[in-house]
């Protein structure tokens, strides 16, 4: 007689979720993105905490947050967003992290909706439907490359490649803390590092607000730090999807090239060896780096994460901590 195993349905619901709000100078936005968080997790029945990281502010910001009775992490130094949302991934207690600017300028009541894509996804990201951002005419063109670019490196679609709102697993992201760069470039590399390394990522519509206050983009410096993580981070994790095309384009124009010049000289030219010398040694490059990458992938993480997600326990009750 076959064994009948009853089914089991894998959720979060019983583990602490953390969100954190990075923030620098955002004492106008700061309590009513606090306030839309508390009212979008209301009734949802998840467990969570409120961390505010505070990037060195000049104005109210800690106050303010303090004030609505949330944890506080406020940093020594100034370091930018990245910097921030390293630290609020190291300070957070829970298993899952939940991460929206502090600039008012996400859905907070879309938190539960990327949350319920969990566990069957590793990372859940809200793509905004519309560009509120400022000077368009620079970002829109940018954003818009920079996302194709990184759809053909990584073969994946993406929606939406640098949204501030996203779920993640914790476990994960602590892996990958290394990679992240101090700038608006961080949220990108989140994304990167989880469907580079083969993790599965769902993009979920958000609507996107003009943001409170004023914006901290520096177009030409965050435009070519955006374009250059998307390079690094797959040089990093698939080295192959670079390496390969350029070893490809050397080879074909040393073939093509050898080929004119004996039809032209009756013999091969210095370039043309060159040529092929480099295609060669780049795509042996790529596949060796290739190889490095894909050794160090690990299983033992995975197990622990989905034995956590099946473990059974009573009915949690919804509190903040």
């Amino acid at each position: 007689m076959e064994e009948k195993f009853p089914d089991v349905q894998p959720s979060i619901k019983h583990l602490l979720i953390s969100i954190v709000v990075p923030a620098y100078n955002e004492e106008k936005a700061i309590g009513p993105v606090i306030d839309e968080v508390r009212a979008a997790m209301a009734g949802a029945g998840y467990r969570y905490e409120i961390l505010v990281v505070d990037d060195c502010s000049k104005d109210r910001t800690v106050n303010v947050a303090r004030a609505r009775g949330v944890r506080v992490v406020e940093r020594a130094v100034n370091g930018g967003s990245g910097s921030s949302r390293k630290t609020g991934v190291l300070s957070a207690h829970g298993e899952i992290v939940v991460m929206l600017d502090g600039d008012g300028s996400y859905t907070a009541a879309d938190i539960p909706k990327l949350l319920g894509q969990m566990p069957a996804y590793d990372q859940v990201n809200g793509a905004r439907t519309s560009e509120e951002g400022t000077i368009k005419w620079l970002r829109a063109p940018a954003k818009w490359f920079i996302r194709k670019l990184a759809c053909y490196l990584t073969r994946v679609r993406i929606p939406d490649l640098n949204t501030g709102l996203k779920a993640f697993r914790r476990d994960v992201m602590l892996e990958y803390l290394w990679v992240l760069p101090k700038g608006f470039s961080c949220v990108t590399t989140m994304t990167l590092a989880f469907l580079c390394n083969g993790y599965s990522v769902k993009y979920v519509p958000t609507t996107y607000k003009k943001r409170i206050g004023k914006s901290k983009f520096r177009p030409i410096k965050d435009t070519a730090n955006y374009l250059g993580t998307v390079l690094r981070m797959v040089t990093f994790f698939r080295p192959f999807r670079f390496f390969g095309p350029v070893a490809l384009v050397l080879l074909a124009a040393s073939l093509s090239m050898g080929i004119w010049d004996f039809l032209d000289t009756g013999s091969l030219q210095e370039i043309d060896v060159l040529l092929f010398i480099a295609g060669v040694v780049t795509l042996s490059l790529g596949m060796i780096t290739e190889l490095i990458v894909r050794q160090r992938a690990t299983n033992d993480r995975e197990l622990d994460y989905w034995h956590e997600v099946y473990r059974e326990v009573k009915a949690p009750s919804e509190h903040e901590s």
